[in-house]
């Protein structure tokens, strides 16, 4: 029997070593797996039979810990041990490494007292202490030992790559065990949130199926059969859960024992967060977990979001590389590829069907292993798109594939397709991007950008009812992308030579009008009376003016056109002659001077006066008075950009001529 099994990522090894040293010369038995176990492979039957001849587990718990899958296989096995005595970290033992706690779960553990790896006497003396109160090995058990209630559904078999999300499941429905840590000091309820397919209803079978222990009052699930009465449920969705609820409570003697309340795969797009909440757990005691698709009722509980499985995960559950990145790690269509792999099917002529037309090859698959009486699988992935601009947004995503897409794009689009107003295109635009979003239909790829996952797109090609308005779409953002409008012809006078101009581009016109509004309110513009105001503050204000003009071509930069190499202005072209042409000359030479003069005032003298009494002073507002003109010119090219003009006369596109911008030209 082993006092200690060392559970360790292979990534820390040369750390470990001094340690399980150390605890072996404090004459404790250590057993270390230096083989390692094979990645995905799960928990070996070596590694289980070590574990069940150990007394606890000493989990070396650096930020690396919880990425290795192995590692977490053995503390859960080690978790649920103590669990099922009564105490989760009976047969648990932390070494944390690291300054901080946020990478350590369960939360009890995260919470727990844990041992430095740079006091080794301290904590040899700890494990031995420890282990020295335990009666013998851990009671390492095969799930499904333990009777589980309510007509909970069997696990599916494979369960790859969602290690860490069972964790934030627990630790999320145990956050009032750690009040400490997490601020509660009551049980929340815990919502599974994803897309169709994603895994929801799999991770929380699992989850029961794994930490049943937990819950001695038993496991409910409400869900598949319990929903049939949908009619009903619409209806009067208050007394059906009170039914359900009471029949499951009368089904129990346990009391206040705790028990899980499971809640899968509600139709909740009909109802409030407060409707919803009525499907909790109907008495003290319960956790309660909820599988939705919707991101509508952050109130609910606290959100797991379940994404789709990392690459490597999907390659082995698939088989095959191509049809892995085709699908983007979907559980449910990989399980489907993954089967028909290994059935026999030729992994090139599956993928040649998912991008073919016909019938989706998930759908035949699925119908192939549920009967022919199975819904489609691919309408159930968007059936949640119900409205025109989520379709429409949904459109132009399919059309910029692989590209992720902005509410900007998507309204451009709209903009070119159905000529609307740029604003009415933007309002629809984000309210479909918004309701996608909530239907976990739309990832981040950014910042304020988004992309739907391949599986949705592919779905949705199967399932559009407007194929011609797709098209329509696809032919708009093209050339949106491609950045082909109409020709504008400009003829210079005197001249025969024509230049194509493309229309302002509404990133173009929106940092056109912002630099102009800074503009026309600055000093320089708005003319400073003589003997008024202050030299040092008109430096300043135009110094802001050469900041702002930098940030705004930085907020705007990737829609902004390029210089005016054909003679016509546009924003990059204007900033530059406002910055490098016209406001640094002023400020290079002045700023010095007046900050040589100011050095020398006498403290009994106030800064205006002492500047009044500057003999360059008069000269200085002269020069900022003939800034005036040139930057007037500068707004006026703004609001010949931005359709705006501010009392500013409008000047007119001309011809540059050497040594001069044209909008600095008198």
């Amino acid at each position: 029997m082993w006092d200690v099994f060392l559970s360790y990522s292979r990534g820390d090894v040369d750390r470990v070593r001094p340690l399980a040293r150390a605890l072996r010369d404090g004459g404790l038995s250590v057993f270390t797996d230096e083989t390692g176990v094979a990645s995905f492979a799960g928990i070996s039957d070596t590694i289980r039979r070590e574990l069940a001849r150990s007394k606890a587990l000493l989990a070396y718990y650096s930020v690396g810990y919880p990425e290795r899958e192995a590692c977490q296989w053995e503390l859960t096995t080690a978790y649920l041990a103590g669990l099922g005595e009564g105490d989760p970290r009976r047969r648990v033992m932390v070494v944390n490494p690291e300054h901080g706690t946020g990478h350590i779960h369960p939360v009890e553990l995260r919470d727990a007292r844990h041992a430095s790896a740079e006091d080794p006497d301290a904590l040899v003396t700890g494990v031995r202490g420890h282990v020295g109160r335990l009666d013998g090995p851990m009671p390492v058990r095969k799930y499904g030992a333990v009777r589980r209630t309510g007509g909970t559904p069997e696990p599916f078999p494979e369960f790859l790559g969602r290690l860490p999300e069972l964790w934030q499941v627990h630790s999320a429905l145990h956050a009032h065990s750690a009040p400490l840590v997490t601020g509660r000091a009551a049980a929340h309820a815990v919502q599974i949130r994803g897309m169709a397919g994603i895994g929801k209803t799999r991770l929380a079978q699992e989850y029961a199926l794994r930490f049943e222990a937990a819950y001695p009052g038993g496991v409910y699930w409400l869900g598949g059969e319990s929903y049939d009465e949908y009619e009903e449920w619409y209806e009067n969705y208050a007394a059906y859960a009170t039914r359900v609820g009471g029949a499951e409570s009368r089904r129990r003697e346990t009391g206040g024992e705790p028990f899980l309340w499971i809640v899968d795969g509600l139709p909740e797009g009909r109802l409030s967060t407060r409707e919803l909440a009525r499907f909790a757990a109907p008495r003290p005691g319960g956790h309660t977990l909820f599988t939705l698709r919707s991101r509508a009722y952050d109130g609910l509980g606290t959100p797991v979001d379940l994404g789709p499985l990392d690459a490597a995960h999907a390659r082995v559950l698939v088989g095959d590389d191509v049809l892995a990145r085709a699908v983007g790690g979907h559980p449910g269509a990989s399980d489907l590829l993954g089967r028909a792999v290994r059935a026999g099917h030729g992994s090139r002529a599956l993928y040649d069907r998912l991008h073919g037309p016909g019938v989706s090859p998930l759908d035949t698959l699925a119908a192939g292993e549920a009967g022919n009486g199975i819904r489609s699988m691919t309408a159930s992935l968007v059936q949640d798109v119900d409205t025109p601009d989520a379709a429409d947004v949904l459109r132009c995503a399919a059309a910029l594939h692989p590209l992720p897409l902005s509410v900007d794009d998507v309204a451009g689009v709209l903009v070119a397709a159905d000529a609307v107003p740029h604003v009415v295109a933007h309002r629809h635009a984000a309210n479909g991007v918004a309701e996608l979003r909530v239907r976990s239909l739309l990832s981040p790829a950014s910042e304020d950008r988004w992309q739907p996952h391949p599986v949705t797109l592919h779905a949705w090609r199967h399932h559009d009812p407007a194929p011609a308005r797709a098209e329509a779409l696809r032919h708009a953002a093209l050339r949106t992308l491609c950045g082909r409008r109409d020709p504008v012809t400009l003829a210079f006078p005197g001249s025969r030579r024509e230049v194509p101009m493309a229309a302002p581009s509404e990133s173009e016109r929106m940092a056109a009008f912002d630099i102009q509004v800074e503009l026309v309110t600055r000093i320089g513009v708005q003319e400073l009376a003589p003997g008024t105001g202050s030299l040092r503050e008109a430096l300043a204000s135009l110094k802001s003016l050469i900041d702002f003009t930098r940030g705004t071509l930085h907020t705007y930069n990737i829609g902004l056109q390029p210089g005016s190499a054909a003679g016509v202005a546009t924003v990059q072209s204007l900033a530059y002659a406002l910055i490098n042409d016209t406001i640094r000359p002023f400020t290079t030479t002045w700023h010095p001077r007046l900050a040589a003069h100011e050095a020398g005032r006498p403290a009994a003298v106030a800064p205006l006066d002492h500047e009044a009494n500057w003999p360059q002073a008069p000269a200085m507002r002269a020069e900022l008075t003939s800034l005036r003109e040139p930057l007037m010119r500068i707004a006026a090219g703004f609001g010949g950009i931005s359709g705006a003009d501010f009392g500013v006369p409008a000047v007119g596109q001309e011809r540059p001529e050497a040594g001069g911008h044209p909008a600095l030209r008198s």
